[in-house]
């Protein structure tokens, strides 16, 4: 695999869910390789906004569009007419997908076949990589791995909505994007992603640096739970190495179609209770409260990936442990909160050219 930069200089590149969390880093590396990035969301769903601190609607072309408006979609994706396609824009909150099952099918399924329509009809070559999640797995809570080939399923809403995203997916690749089209497709899984500018509602990590920044204590549901934590730009750069191979001219027949999970190392597991007491470290003052009696939505106890296809296939591997991966992402919030400079973008992109450096040092072809 060539450098990432060899992809995607000088190429246009749509982002649905470029406001959001991932969406906004992904923009951000994006514009460091170079491209040319257009951005498609519904809004700005946060305040505050990893996508204002970093001033970021200032360096993009920014389309305010609702996924759930086929026409709209459409009209992007022509008049965009792009290289490349990251698909991020989703209802993403599980707690939330209960409150709100309707909007969650609706965004995370229609949305993605209407996206998937556009791309249908698009007369050019087009990589697309479409995210789901780790959630999309029926989970069992066995002690190994998912794989890629494990059954689809999901108890909750956001869950069964990604599992019938994926199966949207699978039927646009073999009744239209196959043979002459020139769309190649692939599908990235991912979960558990921490990192600075998150402010999503019930994450762990943002509800704890909003009750820190203000010198509360935070409640916690599940300590016990056990999670794959990785920071933002892992699987952003799993995300980045799978549109490269689906580029390369030899690529696309092996990989077309194909999903793959991005996730830390299999000894990466961590309670929420060891990932608070990590963060502890680095925020003085910062404490938390049990409240795992009441009565709560079901959430998943223990969900690990087996990430054997994409180091097979792309040479990908996780970059950071754990301790680097919770020092990354207090040291982005200490800046925002502490040092509070008019714009957070250097700092995310301290931090990416940092992580990038990392992943040379131990060998990743993407980074040269």
């Amino acid at each position: 695999m060539k450098r990432l930069e060899s992809y995607f200089k000088g190429k246009t590149v749509l982002v649905t869910g470029h406001t959001g969390f991932k969406g906004s880093w992904l923009t951000i590396w994006l514009l460091e390789l170079g491209a040319r990035v257009v951005g498609l969301s519904d809004g700005i769903p946060t305040e505050p906004s990893h996508f204002v601190a970093a001033n970021l609607q200032e360096r993009i072309r920014h389309h305010l569009v609702d996924l759930r408006d086929p026409a709209a979609v459409q009209a992007v994706v022509s008049e965009t007419r792009p290289d490349f396609v990251f698909h991020l824009a989703a209802q993403a909150l599980v707690r939330k997908s209960y409150a709100e099952p309707l909007l969650t099918f609706h965004t995370n399924v229609l949305g993605t076949a209407h996206l998937l329509e556009a791309l249908r009809v698009l007369d050019k070559p087009c990589v697309a990589v479409l995210i789901t999640s780790d959630k999309c797995y029926d989970n069992v809570e066995w002690v190994w791995g998912y794989r890629e080939t494990d059954r689809l399923g999901g108890k909750d809403p956001y869950s069964a909505s990604k599992g019938a995203a994926e199966i949207v997916i699978r039927s646009y690749v073999e009744s239209y994007l196959c043979g002459d089209s020139p769309i190649r497709v692939g599908i990235g899984r991912a979960g558990n992603v921490i990192g600075g500018g998150d402010w999503a509602l019930d994450r762990i990590v943002p509800d704890c640096m909003r009750a820190w920044s203000a010198g509360q204590q935070v409640p916690v549901r599940s300590p016990e739970a056990t999670r794959p934590w990785q920071h933002v730009l892992e699987p952003l750069s799993g995300y980045l190495a799978l549109a490269g191979a689906l580029a390369e001219p030899s690529g696309p027949a092996a990989l077309h179609g194909e999903a793959f999970n991005f996730g830390p190392r299999a000894d990466q597991d961590y309670s929420v209770r060891e990932l608070l007491d990590a963060f502890a470290g680095h925020w003085s003052g910062g404490s938390w409260q049990d409240v795992s009696q009441g009565a709560h939505c079901h959430e998943a106890g223990l969900l690990k990936l087996n990430c054997d296809k994409a180091l097979y296939h792309l040479q990908w591997t996780p970059t950071l442990n754990f301790a680097q991966t919770v020092q990354f992402t207090a040291q982005w919030y200490r800046a925002f909160y502490v040092d509070k400079p008019s714009s957070m973008l250097d700092t995310t992109l301290a931090q990416l050219r940092a992580y990038i450096a990392a992943a040379r040092d131990q060998g990743a072809p993407w980074a040269g």
